[in-house]
């Protein structure tokens, strides 16, 4: 097959039928424009903290910093997940590249648990041998950290069409809170010259990072290890299909996401009759999309005694939900 045509060929592969969602390009492209602007000036924004931070030699400044990372990294993941959700499966990948959002934010979570680690290393020393701080630096390229912020969050907040700007927003919020937490402790040692205040708001704002980054890494941990979608219930999608009229009994059942919000299923089932197939396949597509929300089924269909002997042998591991009734 010559190269030219594999893309082609490959997307219609995997073409699905009625109902694929048809993307608003209109509004996805403006949604983009506003995060990827965001996301320079934050980032931008977080470089020029670093530096100011080490220059007035102020803790609070670079978790600040550290803190707006994280969310830029939440806003680069929200545009990574609009840019890949367009592109098609292809010949190499043929899930497509949903799993890219996934292992960019659980290296990403990784890399702010080491920064987390440092700040409150550092900040624990510094309550012990207090170290001179540049107050007036740290309240001035604090408060213009938190005007960007504030611009960013205004121009989120009018972007209503995308949920990923949603998410992004909140990330902002949550900048804000980083920002002010570096004001307050530049303005104390401006004012009363008390160091400590520094590596003490310094810990909160690593706290905040901290949260962010674990719910991330969980989730992104169990989205690559495959994990069943947390709204779906493997037992009871097991009992299910054993209740349908028809199923003997079922066996190597798998739930998983192939994308974000996109779960599936495969399995297989022992039937009486395979002249039933039909019929029976029709209701448990029915079922799961109804009662269980999962789109995506593959079902082998097996006659007792196929199942009997050596798939037995090989479908029958010590697992919790893995039903058998032979």
């Amino acid at each position: 097959m010559p190269n030219s045509h594999q893309p082609a060929e490959s997307s219609h592969l995997h073409a699905h039928h009625a109902g694929d969602a048809a993307h608003a390009h209109f509004f996805e492209n403006r949604s983009q424009k506003i995060l990827s602007w965001s996301l320079v000036l934050t980032l931008c924004f977080a470089i020029v903290e670093v530096i100011a931070g080490f220059a007035s030699n102020s803790l609070a400044l670079i978790s600040d910093a550290g803190h707006m990372v994280t969310d830029a990294a939440a806003l680069g993941l929200a545009l990574l997940a609009q840019i890949i959700s367009r592109r098609p499966p292809s010949a190499k990948h043929s899930f497509g590249f949903g799993r890219a959002e996934a292992l960019a934010a659980f290296i990403n979570a990784i890399a702010m648990l080491a920064l987390v680690s440092w700040i409150i290393f550092e900040a624990v020393q510094r309550f012990a041998k207090p170290e001179s701080v540049k107050g007036a630096m740290v309240l001035v390229v604090a408060a213009i950290g938190l005007a960007i912020n504030l611009v960013v969050a205004w121009v989120l907040s009018h972007d209503k069409e995308s949920l990923n700007t949603k998410a992004a927003l909140l990330h902002v919020m949550g900048d804000l809170l980083g920002s002010v937490a570096a004001i307050v402790a530049g303005a104390v040692i401006f004012q009363t010259g008390w160091m400590q205040i520094d590596p003490l708001l310094s810990i909160c704002v690593s706290l905040l990072i901290l949260k962010s980054t674990i719910s991330i890494l969980a989730q992104s941990y169990h989205f690559l290890m495959q994990g069943v979608p947390h709204h779906i219930d493997y037992v009871e999608v097991g009992d299910h299909l054993a209740d349908i009229d028809g199923v003997l009994s079922v066996h190597d059942l798998h739930v998983w996401e192939m994308s974000p919000g996109h779960p599936a299923l495969i399995g297989h089932v022992e039937i009486g009759d395979l002249r039933q197939w039909p019929q029976v396949l029709h209701e448990i597509k029915t079922m799961l999309l109804e009662r269980h929300g999962i789109d995506h089924v593959t079902m082998q269909p097996e006659l007792p005694d196929m199942a009997v002997g050596h798939v037995c042998v090989l479908t029958q591991p010590a697992e919790s939900g893995h039903h058998h009734h032979h």
